[in-house]
């Protein structure tokens, strides 16, 4: 009975969804940055993550903001959008409704030059 409820509980443990980064995590890993990887609805990105808000990337700007426990980003024509982040050392896993919709690798300074 004890391997029984041993083996339940650390399937409970894999299946159950990541934790999520606290704003402080979020902001100490992404702040200063470069995020690069590949979301699910758009493709591949790279973008800058200026410590004062601004978001650079190839031939575009925005604003990005940590909120309670969530990355939010503002680009033109657009509303904010915030999102839940799960950062393991310098992998990145953007979370939306619950869903894993991208994810990406944290390189250190302006990478690309933007």
């Amino acid at each position: 009975m004890r391997k029984f409820l041993a083996l339940s509980f650390l399937l409970a443990i894999s299946a159950s969804p990541a934790l999520a980064a606290s704003g402080p995590e979020i902001r100490a890993a992404i702040s200063g940055n470069t995020v690069q990887g590949n979301m699910d609805s758009s493709g591949p990105y790279a973008e800058f993550y200026e410590a004062g808000g601004t978001i650079k990337g190839k031939d575009y700007t925005g604003k990005w903001t940590v909120e309670g426990d969530a990355m939010c980003f503002e680009y033109e024509g657009s509303p904010k959008d915030c999102w839940t982040v799960d950062i393991k050392g310098d992998q990145v896993r953007w979370i939306k409704d619950g869903q894993s919709q991208g994810t990406g690798t944290i390189v250190k300074g302006n990478a690309n030059g933007f």
